[in-house]
């Protein structure tokens, strides 16, 4: 079994100095994460803040929400999934978050100009590797070093907007589940899993195409159509067993370069339709390139965060991250079954500035990146920004000037922020502005 991916997570730590945020640092020759430095270059934009968060491994963590619903999905899953009394599942839950750009675009079919690929949604360390961006990122070196069923569970880093529900980390749960002829069909033997155009001797010897909805051309319509079976019917049962057996469901047609045909999982919870989940019949290219030329395969992958937040009813994202025991208390030595609602510790106020700027010439109010903003108030403020929002553009009648301006609300989660120590915070915002940008503060 190849050992690239099986590492344990260390601490990790960065080494930056003179860090620009709307572009690589050029005065940076390396990143240091851990122990190792890593070349910087003109895609470089991953941040001290963000690097302070890798090795935390909430999904580990005992008391933690996220550490329970991992459990209870882990548990579905072996207990869903059994030969000769053994689980079928592998589960791989320490996995490095330092990928390369091939591991998480390349070997998914990820097109070159796919938005998912741009600086401002990821966090490259250089051009070839970044932080994954989601847990498929290990699919394809897992499939070659021969695993069939397995779960891969994780931190993934997106560059995003800064709210209650957003935060630029956030795990997964992703999964696939690989079957030969003799085990989808094991009762029709006279059933095939590919279409007589496809060559076992040579895997690369067809033209697969996604034109058909229903179907891959390489794949037969009844292996598609009993993956899809068994698909929908084991997710329906893992979304019964979290949100009890009368919870209201439905299937929505969606696109992933990297399974088709695709589909999310919505349900109908607090009077709203929430996206639970993404899953699809994996390309077979991805697992011809692996070396599985006989098998087809599903996979999903659904985020901790989200289950998290609306089991246990936890208002704010950053709430996962705490260390204060009296969040911590609530989940503490609990079945991991029991109906747990949070409880507010207290309620503190929030304070809100804001911030407006005109833009140097090179950039114009759709150019600029907001997320390199947010990054930058992120760094500064830490975890007492609660939320960042994009509040008026303006563009000058006369001069034409670009200018922006948003709104940055503190609240610290654990104690009342003073308006004299948010002032100085946002004046350090402020600075970090003009010294990054070369704007103007208004």
């Amino acid at each position: 079994m190849t050992k690239l991916f099986l590492k344990p997570n260390r601490i990790y730590s960065i080494v930056l100095s003179k860090h620009k945020y709307s572009t690589a640092p050029k005065s940076v020759a390396t990143v240091r994460i851990g122990d190792k430095d890593y070349p910087s270059d003109e895609y470089t934009n991953v941040t001290p803040k963000i690097i302070s968060y890798l090795g935390r491994n909430l999904h580990l963590q005992r008391n933690n929400p996220l550490s329970i619903v991992r459990q209870r999905i882990v548990n579905y899953f072996y207990s869903s999934f059994t030969h000769r009394g053994n689980p079928t599942f592998s589960v791989y839950d320490n996995l490095s978050p330092i990928v390369t750009t091939k591991q998480n675009f390349d070997d998914l079919l990820i097109p070159a100009d796919h938005p998912s690929r741009a600086k401002s949604d990821c966090y490259y360390v250089n051009k070839d590797m970044l932080l994954r961006a989601h847990m498929t990122a290990h699919q394809s070196e897992l499939l070659k070093s021969g695993l069939d069923n397995f779960l891969m569970i994780g931190d993934v880093y997106r560059r995003d907007e800064i709210d209650s529900t957003h935060f630029p980390i956030f795990h997964q749960v992703d999964a696939v589940r690989s079957q030969r002829k003799d085990e989808l069909f094991h009762d029709k033997p006279d059933l095939e899993i590919f279409e007589p155009i496809f060559d076992p001797k040579n895997p690369h010897g067809f033209i697969n195409s996604i034109n058909d909805p229903m179907k891959q051309s390489c794949h037969t319509l009844e292996a598609t159509k009993l993956m899809e079976m068994q698909l929908k019917n084991h997710l329906l049962g893992l979304v019964k067993v979290l949100f009890g057996k009368d919870i209201k469901h439905r299937w929505v047609d969606e696109y992933f370069p990297f399974t088709h045909p695709s589909w999310e999982l919505e349900i109908y919870y607090e009077n709203k339709w929430m996206e639970i989940l993404g899953c699809g019949i994996v390309r077979n290219e991805i697992l011809a390139n692996a070396g599985s030329t006989n098998t087809i395969a599903y996979a999903f992958g659904l985020g901790l965060e989200r289950l998290a937040m609306a089991l246990y009813k936890i208002p704010d994202i950053r709430l996962m991250w705490s260390t204060d025991s009296g969040f911590l208390s609530q989940f503490e030595n609990k079945d991991i079954n029991a109906k747990i609602t949070y409880k507010p510790v207290s309620v503190f106020p929030q304070c809100v500035n804001d911030i407006s700027f005109w833009l140097p010439p090179n950039y114009t109010i759709d150019t600029f990146v907001s997320n390199d903003f947010y990054d930058l108030v992120r760094d500064v403020g830490g975890d007492i920004i609660e939320q960042v929002r994009l509040k008026d553009k303006f563009v000058h009648p006369k001069s034409k000037k670009h200018s922006l301006c948003y709104s940055i609300i503190y609240r610290h989660l654990e104690r009342t922020l003073t308006q004299v120590e948010v002032n100085e915070i946002h004046k350090q915002i402020e600075k970090a502005v003009v010294d990054n940008f070369n704007v103007t503060i208004r």
